[in-house]
């Protein structure tokens, strides 16, 4: 079904002038997906980082030195290394303000008599150095007779390499790649275009990979600035498409009498903050309305969505039907149902754990609970999207930690029932750009305060060779009856990361604090980990060394003290996220970033952050400006977009306008119809977000 101009962008790399069979496998790894190679599209998407400056100097005298420097020059010698000694054959070239000597290490002397004949002119370009203060060019990287000056660009892009592929072959094949852009039907705004003064595609195309100077190479054209936009438009209509298919599907009201509701509010030992009163009522208007709600609940660490969910689940309970409540991990699932349990009995409400753990009798019963509606709230992981577990009617999902599940996962979670409302939480907090990416199909509520009596965390950044003072610090807080979290990135030594492994830290803490010490990482089995995690709670172990495992949601409210060991090698949303493990409880609480110096700029602009904020809005528009989005979210593990071309950390202000674009474009021409909207399906083809198209054949 794409449309037939895109067919030769769509087709195999190997299709593509220069590319045979073994550089398209090359090709495959380098730029192809696993389930697919690579194709010609992509070789044209793959853009210069920088360009290397060939315009010829006026003479010898004025070509730079210590940089790539192209002239016009005479062959005055040839002059081979001695018969028997080692060294260079060199090539003396000149002009009138002076002469270059040309070597040549291991070089065909035939080939060179031939390329360079005494008393030919060439042009000759190629990093100038001065070797014992003669000027010297060590193997040029072009020699051309003046009659082919005209292949020489004046600025050559540079492209990213990969093993196997050299830049003069890898600007070949993508400019080859390149050149079968055709002529696209414009999708964006006339009066758009205008205002930015943006190239119509292939034009913008054809400056990216033909730079006019480095800037055009290295910085924010309008050229990449109009693909970029393309790119953010296609996203923008296709979660438009979404959000309007989803939108169209029937919806049951949900409404209750708040008798539920009430009883838990009232079981609380805190108020709630205005914030949440707010996120309750937007989201019991959702419930109560005849559409589906797509809501996602964004909070700081700490903020309270966990009861902005129960009182959500409430609602739903007060009108008969039931909710799921699902988890990224088995440790944060029991969590949430453990401190879930005692508020849902204060009010009534019978509540289920179904994890890949449950088996047998047990896991028989919570199905059968499930299907016959004595179940009001199951609580669990993945294990709730299986096949044989059946709801005898699903009105609530809640999916916690969003960013640990794709898209296609919420809605196959919503499809668990008959017009399943779905609220997505998350305690990362998510730049406002990135939010419109990925939750572009979602109504955004935010939860900005932290509930009253939350304490301060004092953080320090600490050099790893201060690891006894730390230690001995770590006894003085144990003594006082603190309890502390140690974070290693790894759980066993690696041969090329030098960096502590869970497993030998607490041998090597037990033999200080004994049996005080507990372990916990992904790789043990579910009940030790459940065992390591109760003992912790207990006060059993008073320290727990464990990898990112307790990034999210883990709550022990005695454990006041955090150490990151390596702290340099984690992302700042990540840092943010494991220190929200401690401020819990009514203790002064402290985080060290244990680093490994020296930092390089990055690290310690992440570890200055992290001491002079505990914003985790500030902190994740930090990590996206350090970071870039690639990394922020873990694209690759959340289903969410990987650009081509579109950096959200820059271009923030065209993600604004797509959206609005976009929406406008779909109540105008909800089918993509007219010119422009047809247009539009070309996009959506390019960029490969064509799974909208699907949703608009279905509706």
């Amino acid at each position: 079904m794409r449309p037939s101009i895109l067919d030769p962008l769509f087709a195999a790399a190997t299709t593509v002038s220069g590319v045979g069979p073994k550089l398209g496998k090359v090709l495959d790894r380098f730029l192809g997906s696993e389930a697919q190679g690579a194709r010609a599209v992509d070789l044209m998407f793959h853009l210069p980082t920088s360009a290397i400056d060939r315009r010829p100097s006026p003479s010898i005298a004025e070509a730079p030195i210590g940089d790539v420097a192209t002239f016009s020059a005479r062959v005055t010698e040839h002059r081979p290394a001695p018969a028997g000694k080692k060294g260079p054959y060199r090539v003396i070239v000149e002009d009138e303000t002076g002469d270059v000597t040309l070597a040549f290490f291991h070089a065909d002397s035939r080939h060179l008599a031939q390329n360079l004949p005494v008393g030919a002119v060439r042009l000759i370009s190629g990093k100038l150095e001065l070797w014992d203060g003669m000027r010297q060019m060590v193997h040029p990287e072009r020699i051309l007779d003046p009659k082919l000056a005209y292949t020489l660009p004046a600025f050559e892009p540079v492209y990213p390499l990969t093993e196997g592929i050299g830049p003069r072959v890898m600007t070949r094949i993508v400019q080859a790649a390149a050149e079968r852009c055709p002529e696209m039907p414009e999708w964006q705004d006339p009066g758009f275009l205008a205002k930015n003064d943006f190239p119509a595609f292939k034009t913008a195309i054809e400056a990216l990979h033909h730079p006019a100077d480095r800037k055009a190479a290295e910085g924010d054209t309008v050229a990449r600035r109009r693909i970029a936009y393309d790119e953010l438009l296609a996203s923008q209509i296709a979660l438009a498409l979404v959000r309007r298919q989803q939108k169209k599907i029937a919806g049951r009201a949900t409404t209750g009498d708040g008798g539920i509701r009430s009883r838990i509010q009232a079981a609380l030992p805190f108020e709630l903050t205005e914030g949440q009163r707010k996120a309750i009522a937007d989201i019991h208007a959702d419930m109560a309305h005849p559409e589906k709600m797509l809501r996602l609940l964004q909070g700081d660490v700490g903020s309270g969505k966990t009861v902005v969910a129960l009182m959500a689940m409430a609602a739903a309970a007060e009108a008969g039907r039931q909710s799921v409540l699902m988890a990224p991990t088995e440790i944060l699932a029991r969590q949430h149902a453990e401190r879930l349990a005692p508020l849902a009995q204060q009010a009534g409400l019978t509540l289920a754990l179904l994890t890949g753990r449950e088996k047998g009798a047990g896991r028989r019963q919570v199905l059968e609970g499930l299907a016959n509606g004595s179940i009001d709230i199951a609580v669990g992981t993945h294990a709730l999207f299986q096949e044989g577990v059946a709801f005898h009617d699903l009105a609530l999902a809640v999916v916690d930690e969003q960013h640990r599940f794709g898209v296609h996962q919420r809605l196959l979670l919503g499809s668990k029932g008959e017009a399943v409302d779905v609220l997505v939480m998350t305690a990362t907090p998510i730049p406002r750009t990135l939010a419109l990416t990925w939750f572009g199909d979602m109504d955004v509520s935010i939860l900005s305060e932290k509930p009253a009596g939350r304490k301060p965390i004092v953080t320090r950044a600490v050099s790893s060779e201060r690891y006894e003072e730390v230690v001995g610090a770590i006894g003085r807080a144990l003594e006082s009856g603190a309890q502390a979290y140690w974070v290693c990135p790894l759980v066993q030594e690696s041969d090329t990361l030098d960096v502590a492994a869970a497993q030998e830290r607490f041998e090597t803490l037990r033999e200080v604090f004994g049996e005080k010490v507990g372990l916990l990482h992904g790789q043990m089995p579910g009940r030790d980990k459940d065992a390591a995690m109760a003992a912790f709670v207990a006060g059993e172990t008073r320290i727990l060394v464990s990898t990112t495992v307790i990034e999210v949601g883990v709550d022990v409210p005695n454990a006041s003290v955090m150490v990151i060991e390596h702290a340099e090698r984690f992302g700042l949303a990540q840092l943010h996220q494991l220190r929200g493990r401690i401020g819990r409880g009514q203790a002064a609480s402290t985080c060290l970033l244990l680093y490994k110096g020296p930092l390089g700029p990055v690290a310690e602009a992440r570890l200055t952050i992290m001491r002079e904020t505990e914003d985790g809005f500030r902190i994740a528009e930090e990590d996206l400006r350090l970071r870039g989005e690639g990394e922020v979210l873990g694209t690759k593990q959340s289903g969410s977009p990987d650009w081509c071309i579109a950096r959200p950390e820059i271009d923030g202000d065209l993600l604004a306008a797509a959206r609005d674009d976009a929406r406008l474009l779909i109540e105008r021409d909800p089918h993509l119809e007219s010119p422009r909207g047809q247009a539009a399906r070309v996009l959506l083809y390019l960029f490969e977000r064509d799974v909208a198209i699907r949703l608009l054949r279905a509706g």
